[in-house]
């Protein structure tokens, strides 16, 4: 099936950018660090509230963590295989390597001054006190002794000595690095103790406003654990592992199954090459060298760190029950179409067959469409079948568990579970044993290829035949995230698009050489080739000498990397297309560059809700109808080249008007938009008129409802 799909790819001709004396492209490492350094700038931000600036704390340490067990590890192992071939930017493995090391560490020095200068105070101004040991009562240090009682015997305290080779230090865990004295012949040793995971990190005392971090609590308590010896000192210290799951096709194709293939990998993944050691700061050189020795480390993979590690803990903190420290709730709304009214349930099929649907979450609410959507599907006596794509959900899935109720109910479902999902790969194996002990036809993907598309089928038996229901979106079929992360879906039952949809998933499940589709764009097949043509159609001319104005070009993507669309991007605005770029994370495009990239603009929004949505729109409105897609596919090679993706044109205009309505409003941002300059720096837009895209689409969420709700009263 493979080789069927490469047989099939569709490759535009490539123009080389023009020539400006410099790479053209900026380093996508290097800019991911920039998204990083902008969601930092959150957490450095006095105007949020407290918990919120906690969150984002948390957040940047979970991104790094991300950073370097899949980025820094992948150029580690080209340098470790003597590759030296440049990025499209001009920068080999090497260079990337030091270039990332300066730029992390003062993002590192950042992050933990932010917590220890300014959000650890202002928490302890608001009765949230991070206390250390010597800074508790008696009554509290009662507390903590009993609470290592209950840890002491979870702990292994692991000595290093002729007869005990230093352990494996797992990734991301949390370690005590201690140095111990024999009293009596004088013998040092050094040992090692775990902090258990399991354990929250930080432990609450009686008053429930005083918190200590775990490794103290261990840390005070070490004579325990060596009775006896003298402690000479105890530092924390946490290491990073190469992460990335790589399930080469020959081992696919040998395991029994796909699989097992990947539970294979995910066994090896903890046995990772180390990365990165982070110590605290006051940490002996003594001990920094033995670790960074037994690590395999160079001097450069070592991070010392001014205050606690590890503090994507800081979730527990956030969890904590102070609304007055968090941004004001949001409570989704039921979009006006699918609003039931003083009905208990909403009829979703009814709805559709009187037009199309767009929902936009987290403004819109998951659970009373999507959700609404496949638990009234596996309800339906006349539903035939469902068929869904999953790349990621929660672990306790409302639509993994209505697609089982349909089986049991006798009804053809079939499930494409991406195996591959990074850092979900255990959840989803367990997701799809369940689906298939319940008589789902489970999928498990192509080898060599991510299914990371969002796509939803239900096939249903009406009075006129048989009508094909569908969904098709931009992000993961999760009712958490979906509470946090922007996307948009359309719902729908248009003929053409449930033609494509079978046809699709006939493509992932059976056995296709499916190249044309009607409505849908599909990578890796053609997305790159039609996404450069619809690029280069916004030239001036139509192609037969009209001369019609140069168009208009509008993409919002999570990342654009891919040097093909780059280079068509620059090739329209030599041509005086005006192209507006909104781009949350990675870019490698160059704006405003003369002789390059005049026309083109790019700007990023970090704010409360993660930008997860992707628009495709070309057009100006004038000379050229403006053409509106959405889908699962950023711009970049892994998207194009090795992964399932599928946008979809929107042709209702009302609903084209509602994606115009989201891009100008993302476009007027002052509050949470960055700009990137052509010299690749990014800069906070400057506040003028205040503002925040996302509270805008808040209140116009609101007032979509209350349009339907005033509507109703009046009737």
């Amino acid at each position: 099936m493979a080789r069927q799909l490469e047989e099939l790819i569709e490759t535009p001709e490539v123009a080389p950018p023009p020539d400006v004396g410099e790479a053209p492209y900026l380093n996508r490492e290097l800019s991911l660090l920039d998204f990083q350094e902008r969601v930092l700038a959150l957490a450095e931000d006095t105007k949020l509230p407290l918990l919120e600036r906690a969150k984002f704390l948390a957040i940047f340490a979970s991104n790094v963590d991300e950073f370097l067990q899949v980025r820094v590890a992948g150029l580690k192992d080209q340098v470790a295989a003597d590759i030296s071939t440049p990025s499209p930017d001009g920068m080999t493995p090497v260079q990337q390597l030091a270039a990332i090391r300066e730029r992390l560490t003062g993002l590192v020095e950042r992050h933990a001054k932010a917590f220890v200068d300014s959000v650890a105070p202002a928490l302890a101004d608001a009765g949230i006190r991070l206390s250390d040991l010597g800074s508790l009562d008696d009554d509290d240090k009662k507390h903590v002794d009993e609470v290592f009682d209950d840890v002491f015997p979870v702990l292994t305290p692991l000595a290093v000595d002729p007869g005990h080779p230093f352990p494996y230090i797992s990734n991301l865990s949390l370690n005590l690095a201690v140095m111990v004295r024999d009293p009596v012949t004088g013998e040092r040793r050094f040992a090692r103790v775990k902090v258990p995971p399991l354990l929250p990190r930080f432990v609450v005392m009686p008053d429930g406003e005083q918190f200590v971090p775990l490794e103290q609590v261990i840390a005070a308590h070490l004579g325990s654990l060596f009775p006896g010896m003298e402690i000479e000192s105890h530092d924390a210290f946490r290491v990073t592992r190469n992460s990335d799951l790589a399930v080469p096709a020959d081992d696919a194709e040998e395991a029994d199954d796909l699989l097992a293939a990947v539970e294979m990998e995910l066994r090896q993944r903890r046995f990772g090459q180390a990365v990165r050691l982070e110590v605290e700061a006051r940490m002996p050189d003594e001990i920094r060298r033995l670790l960074q020795r037994e690590l395999e480390l160079e001097p450069d993979d070592v991070y010392a760190v001014e205050g606690p590690l590890g503090l994507d803990g800081l979730w527990a903190l956030y969890d904590l029950d102070r609304p007055d420290l968090k941004d004001e709730p949001w409570h989704a709304v039921t979009p006006p179409e699918l609003d039931p009214g003083d009905d208990d349930k909403p009829d979703v099929f009814g709805a559709l067959r009187t037009g199309d649907i767009l929902v936009h979450h987290p403004y819109d609410s998951f659970t009373t469409t999507v959700e609404a959507f496949v638990r009234q599907a596996a309800a339906d006596p006349r539903v035939l079948a469902i068929k869904q794509t999953l790349y990621r959900t929660s672990g306790d899935s409302p639509i993994v568990k209505s697609l089982i109720r349909a089986a049991e109910r006798g009804k053809q479902v079939a499930a494409l579970v991406e195996l591959k999902a990074r850092f979900d790969e255990q959840a989803n194996i367990a997701w799809a044993r369940a689906l298939e002990e319940a008589g789902v036809h489970v999928v498990y993907g192509l080898v060599g290829f991510k299914t990371h598309s969002k796509a939803l089928l239900v096939v249903r038996q009406e009075e006129d035949g048989i009508r094909r229901y569908c969904h098709v979106g931009t992000g993961n079929y999760n009712p958490r995230t979906a509470r946090m992360y922007e996307d948009l879906g359309l719902l729908s039952c248009d003929d053409e698009l449930g033609s494509d949809l079978t046809d699709l998933f006939n493509f992932l499940t059976g056995y296709s050489r499916q190249h044309e589709y009607r409505r849908l764009l599909l990578a890796p097949t053609q997305l790159r080739a039609r996404i450069v043509s619809m690029i280069d159609g916004q030239h001036g001319g139509d192609g037969g000498g009209g001369g019609r104005p140069p168009g208009r070009i509008r993409i919002k993507v999570n990342s654009l990397v891919d040097p093909t669309v780059i280079d068509a991007l620059y090739r329209a605005s030599a041509a005086g297309v005006h192209v507006d770029l909104i781009v949350r994370g990675m870019c490698c495009l160059k704006p405003g560059v003369p002789g390059l990239s005049e026309n083109i603009r790019v700007r990023s929004i970090v704010g409360r809700y993660l930008e997860h949505s992707r628009i495709f729109a070309f057009g100006d409105g004038d000379s050229r109808p403006v053409r509106y897609l959405i889908g699962s596919a950023d711009l970049m090679p892994r998207n194009l080249d090795k992964r399932i993706e599928v946008l979809v044109p929107v042709e209702d205009p009302a609903l084209r008007d509602r994606l115009r309505e989201v891009l100008d409003i993302a476009s007027s941002d002052d509050a949470l938009a960055w700009e990137l300059g052509p010299d690749g720096r990014w800069a906070k837009v400057a506040t003028t008129d205040g503002v925040d895209c996302q509270a805008v689409l808040q209140r116009k969420a609101l007032e979509r409802a209350r349009r339907r709700h005033g509507a109703d009263a009046d009737r």
